[in-house]
């Protein structure tokens, strides 16, 4: 069991709502066996989960993954700017 305190350690920033949202529709999606990109794609666009970039239109695999490096580059310049444990 992980410990409680160690939970948000690589973390330079909280979650936006909207990644906190993307984070738990995903989630929910893999907890279901999907595990294709296409699949998981169109379960966003039928789940209605908005981009965390605020851009709107559908989901492709195309944006599902600029979205993906958008946050992580995010939470890589902020966990370089304040260090952990946001």
């Amino acid at each position: 069991m992980q410990d409680p305190a160690l939970k948000n350690q690589s973390r330079g920033r909280p979650l936006t709502e909207a990644e906190a949202t993307l984070a738990a529709d995903l989630e929910s999606i893999y907890e279901r066996g999907i595990h294709d990109f296409a699949v998981v794609v169109d379960e966003l666009n039928k789940k209605g989960t908005r981009r965390p970039s605020g851009d709107t239109g559908a989901w492709t695999l195309d944006v599902f993954e600029a979205e993906l490096k958008a946050i992580n580059a995010s939470h890589d310049a902020a966990y370089e700017e304040n260090g952990i444990g946001a």
